[in-house]
């Protein structure tokens, strides 16, 4: 068995909700409100800002793999220069201006997320760095896959593009490598540090859970008015 069958069947409960949460369903079938999506898309935005940090650090982690430093350098430029761009462009269909989205302050889930996956990826080894931000590129492309089995759901006038972009080859090769590099780190660790890693991937799997349930309700600070 792969190291990541392992993470994934141990803990396959909380993946299967994240699959399940309403906020996905309804993207699926069209059904999510448009002002939960909005909420979404800016929460989003921030949330990538930090997530590219992550592959920063895995160009600074990965030491002198001069292959695996050039494709975190890969996708630290794509998800500035190229996903950002998409997202601006996307947001921008739901009213969202981009001084609207460079404005815009994170939620505490929000924090709370990035944060743990940059603390980890500050003070962790590269193998600790991948199974932090795995979580987000694998249940995303499996997310995409599912939804875009749907009838309509990748021709859906808002959400169309959303299936579109996490299902295509493009994004799946993405989620494969960092699967891969999972693997590849894994060999010849010892229990314990499986078990470290399997705890951080459990971690995030759970903040991916938050993060749907804070669109789906608008969650900022308690004490803030909406």
């Amino acid at each position: 068995m792969k190291f990541t069958d392992r993470l994934r069947e141990n803990i396959l409960p909380v993946w299967r909700k994240n699959h399940s949460h309403p906020f996905v369903q309804g993207i699926g079938d069209g059904s999510l409100p448009h002002d939960k999506f909005r909420f979404y898309m800016i929460q989003d935005y921030l949330y990538l800002i930090d997530y590219s940090k992550i592959f920063a650090l895995g160009v600074v982690k990965a030491g002198k793999d001069l292959e695996t430093m050039g494709r975190f350098a890969t996708l630290l430029d794509g998800t500035l220069n190229f996903e950002m761009d998409l997202h601006r462009k996307y947001a921008a269909r739901f009213g969202i201006s981009e001084e609207e989205l460079e404005s815009a302050k994170p939620s505490p889930i929000v924090l709370a997320y990035t944060h743990y996956m940059l603390t980890v990826s500050h003070n962790g080894t590269l193998a600790e760095l991948v199974a932090a931000l795995l979580p987000c590129a694998w249940s995303y492309w499996e997310i995409g896959k599912e939804l875009n089995e749907i009838p309509g759901a990748s021709e859906h006038e808002f959400y169309g593009d959303w299936v579109k972009t996490y299902s295509s080859k493009e994004f799946g090769d993405i989620a494969t490598w960092c699967i891969d590099l999972m693997n590849e780190l894994a060999e010849g660790k010892s229990e314990k540090e499986l078990a470290n890693l399997e705890e951080i991937f459990l971690n995030t799997t759970r903040y991916e859970y938050m993060f749907w349930d804070m669109a789906y309700n608008g969650q900022m600070w308690p004490t803030d008015d909406k």
